[in-house]
């Protein structure tokens, strides 16, 4: 098995009850403390007249946008793949998923 020049990941994390799924070029450790940086988006070619509508609103969504620091307690999995799928988004409700909480829960207060 050869190795590509220029290796392409698959993201997945969760963002608002999403799971998105997306490729990029580039991926590394944020200077800014526990997030990582997800740069060079790999979105798939148009072909013919078939449109992925779920992968057209992804790369609106990502239009113009050089970078995206995402939070590593956000993050499900980076899979280093041969080519590029289709990115896509999809409900967290009803998967195995379930992202971590920012608050800590406020447990019922002690009278006295």
């Amino acid at each position: 098995m050869t190795k590509s020049a220029d290796p392409v990941f698959r993201v997945q994390f969760v963002s608002q009850d999403k799971v998105y799924e997306l490729f990029a070029k580039q991926i590394y450790s944020s200077d800014l403390y526990g997030f990582i940086e997800v740069e060079e988006f790999v979105f798939g070619e148009r072909s013919g007249l078939l449109v992925d509508p779920a992968e057209e609103k992804l790369k609106n969504e990502f239009q113009g946008v050089k970078r995206s620091y995402v939070p590593m307690h956000a993050v499900i999995r980076i899979d280093e793949v041969e080519d590029s799928g289709t990115a896509r988004i999809r409900d967290a409700k009803g998967s195995n998923v379930t992202p971590l909480s920012m608050v800590p829960p406020i447990g019922p207060r002690d009278p006295g």
